[in-house]
């Protein structure tokens, strides 16, 4: 099935081109299907970027997926058109009634700040406090996670020496629950950032289960046992080239960036990087998507009560 946007997003093409299965709004509207309404929180600097990776990302699922975007007011975006962001992205006023099937949280680049000086933190918190009562299951990802780990649970993230870049191997536990059915023994995902959880301070929270992690890259995937809030530390939306992208601009910038761990062949960074995690990302949406979204999701979403019942959205 399809992923739904809007008619002229730009990602629109190059999903198309891509032999990604688009629906616009037109041709949505003619439909007997009431779509899973997805709203991504992207707190990334360059949003189309970021657009594009996670409409490919959902792409891979059999539901039929109508994707809204959502930014902050409290922080202006300045490598994005204004053009862009006023056509495409709502604010927290404006959602603030409306019911979501799933939500996703982005990474964003203020990692070595302290939360609380982070322009936007005051109004993250009250996005975050407001999808516990009008999304039925929040993904987040890489400091978006670290982020809501911290206000859900006040479990704290520590600067690292040297920047964690590369693609690491988790090892995948429990494998009975839903949201890893169908991924290996190991895992492989892209890493990059600056700070960290430790697993001594999550393990004081019994309603949190880990179920990949890395002895070099730490804790990549939890969740509460309710599948309401699924934290993932690594950035599994990754293209093939963003870590490419990312290195070369620090290299350019004068800083001392380190080649990404097991993402060149023979760590050449010249060379074309190994594509090793997409299966593993299609899977985690795709489980996200069917066992916490679409099978626990109300038909009917305007409800103050929560309580209706559950039906086939097909």
């Amino acid at each position: 099935m399809p992923i739904r946007i809007q008619n002229d997003l730009p990602a629109k093409a190059i999903l198309e081109q891509e032999n990604i299965f688009v629906m616009d709004e037109t041709r949505a509207m003619s439909q007997d299907i009431r779509p899973l309404q997805i709203l991504i929180l992207n707190l990334m600097p360059l949003k189309e970027d970021t657009e594009l990776q996670l409409l490919r990302s959902l792409s891979n699922t059999p539901l039929q997926v109508d994707c809204s975007f959502l930014m902050t007011s409290s922080h202006e975006a300045t490598h994005t058109s204004k053009s862009h962001i006023s056509k495409f992205y709502l604010n927290l006023d404006e959602v603030r009634r409306n019911y979501y099937d799933g939500m996703i949280i982005t990474g964003a680049p203020v990692e070595n700040l302290p939360y609380e000086e982070v322009t936007y933190w005051a109004e993250l918190c009250r996005i975050m406090e407001w999808s516990k009562t009008h999304v039925t299951s929040t993904l987040h990802l890489c400091w978006g996670a670290q982020a809501a780990l911290y206000y859900h649970y006040g479990i704290p993230k520590y600067p690292r020496e040297k920047k964690l870049s590369g693609i690491y191997r988790h090892r995948v536990y429990h494998h009975s629950i839903p949201l890893i059915r169908g991924m290996d023994d190991y895992i492989d995902c892209p890493h990059s950032r600056w700070t960290e959880i430790r697993k001594q301070d999550v393990r004081k929270h019994p309603e949190l289960i880990t179920l990949a992690e890395s002895d070099e890259a730490g804790i990549l995937l939890l969740m509460d046992r309710e599948g309401k809030q699924i934290f993932v530390q690594g950035h599994p939306e990754y293209d093939r080239m963003t870590l490419d992208t990312e290195f070369h601009r620090d290299r350019g910038r004068g800083m001392d960036a380190r080649v990404p761990v097991n993402y060149y062949e023979d760590d050449d960074p010249n060379s074309r990087p190994v594509l090793s995690w997409r299966n593993m990302a299609n899977t985690l949406y795709t489980n996200w998507l069917n066992y916490y979204v679409y099978q626990v999701t109300p038909y009917l979403l305007d409800r103050e009560d929560g309580q209706e019942e559950h039906h086939d959205l097909s």
